[in-house]
């Protein structure tokens, strides 16, 4: 018998009240979540290759490695360099690996990858990403890892949704990000990423704290500074009241990269909640280092906003 299946997998359908997601196993990837039928991220077509790196679970490392170069415990590593304008290894070594549904419901669905280890990483990891939904919160989401090996490993975590009010144009949305400070400016390709060039956001174009029209401002940038005792990020369009949010808990998430989109037509916003800063494996800025047996977890939620109310 031919078996035949797209590049995503077969998808994972999730519904609990008004709320409907879907899950690919390849990549771990959130490819659409719904309310009352109005799009919270921007969803993604089963049958093509998800663009910029949409819904994808970042892991073993979040954002970049610098030139894909790191060194750890005494030794250089070497990566795959995966954007070779800015010379840069992106996102991992997960995205377009394809997972095991190791347990399925109609509301909860958990994906698990065993990352075997590379010469760049020779590190084994068991990695687990749980989706859950509720009919009154929206999708809760756990990414977690275990060191299966016999040597510490460097990690990092994020996921890759882009948040959207519906497919309303960015630029006409009203965007709050919750973060006082900001990293770096335009990346020059195979320079280092500096954590001393981390500013205010207060007085700049990066300032989303009021909640801020977002207008023609473009980021695609590393924030941190956000409340510990827990943070979220809106996206809403004014002239419907009707957006999204991202919600995490500071201590666990302290650091959040945005990009206002531009690869996906300005109309939504990839809001990263990170572990660490982009080129942690370099830095060691809030590196997690696991220990053999140890296990780390990253949650966060993504719900609807209606008329300046979140649910």
């Amino acid at each position: 018998m031919t078996v035949t299946f797209g590049p995503n997998g077969r998808p994972v359908e999730l519904a609990a009240g008004d709320y409907r997601a879907t899950v690919f196993p390849v990549g771990a990837a959130l490819a659409a979540l719904t309310r009352n039928g109005k799009d919270l991220v921007l969803p993604l077509a089963p049958d093509t290759i998800p663009h910029a790196f949409s819904g994808k679970v970042l892991m073993p490392w979040p954002n970049r490695i610098t030139g894909g170069r790191y060194s750890f415990a005494g030794a250089e590593y070497q990566v795959p360099v995966n954007e070779p304008d800015t010379v840069m290894a992106l996102h991992g070594l997960v995205c377009w690996e394809a997972w095991d549904v190791a347990e399925a419901s109609d509301t909860h669905v958990v994906l698990a990858h065993r990352l075997m280890g590379q010469p760049g990483y020779p590190f084994q990891l068991e990695l687990e990403a749980v989706y859950t939904l509720d009919a009154e919160t929206g999708l809760g989401v756990e990414l977690s890892a275990r060191n299966a090996g016999t040597e510490p490993a460097p990690y990092g975590v994020s996921a890759h949704p882009y948040l959207t009010a519906d497919r309303a144009p960015v630029d006409r949305c009203v965007l709050d990000v919750p973060a006082a400070r900001v990293l770096g400016g335009p990346e020059q390709p195979g320079r280092p990423l500096d954590l001393a060039e981390l500013r205010d956001t207060a007085g700049t174009a990066l300032s989303f704290r009021a909640p801020e029209p977002v207008g023609a401002r473009a980021a695609d940038h590393a924030f941190t500074g956000l409340p510990d005792g827990g943070w979220q990020v809106t996206l809403t369009d004014p002239e419907t009241g009707f957006g999204s949010l991202l919600s995490a808990q500071g201590r666990d998430a302290r650091w959040l990269q945005v990009y206002t989109g531009e690869k996906m037509g300005r109309l939504g916003v990839a809001v990263e909640p990170m572990t660490c800063p982009p080129d942690a494996f370099n830095s060691g800025a809030d590196l997690v280092v696991l220990a053999p047996g140890q296990e780390h977890r990253l949650a966060f939620r993504i719900g609807a906003v209606q008329a300046g109310l979140q649910q």
